[in-house]
């Protein structure tokens, strides 16, 4: 069986998708990019403001869930420059304390040209 989650506290879905759904124990949260969830607009011009305003949207998916940063087993980093590794990885560690699997990848171009998006996998205990 199949449940979208959503929240009014995180950037709701601008296209034919869920900002997570959960089957099975499992909780698949869509990649958030850094926007604020009331003005629709990006928050911050720089890696590290957009790192947290990510680690903020995720958080409000999970919550919605019934989850937290420690029930994240998987996550999928998506980085326009990938000059901005060190400084992306300083605001991440301080969300991911449990340290999950992760691939971190440079992309040519995110929505909305926004420097930094995370998608996680989640898992219910």
């Amino acid at each position: 069986m199949k449940k979208v989650i959503f929240t009014e506290k995180a950037p709701a879905p601008v296209g034919p998708y869920s900002q997570a759904v959960e089957t099975n124990g499992m909780i698949f949260c869509s990649g958030q990019i850094p926007l604020d969830a009331e003005s629709g607009e990006i928050k911050g011009t720089d890696i590290c403001t957009q790192t947290e305003k990510v680690c903020s949207n995720i958080a409000e998916v999970l919550w919605e869930a019934g989850l937290s940063f420690e029930d994240v087993v998987k996550t999928t980093c998506y980085l326009a420059d990938m000059s901005d590794f060190q400084k992306f990885n300083e605001v991440y560690a301080k969300y991911f304390i449990s340290e999950p699997a992760r691939s971190c990848v440079a992309v040519k171009a995110l929505p909305k040209n926004v420097l930094v998006e995370v998608e996680v996998t989640a898992v219910r205990k």
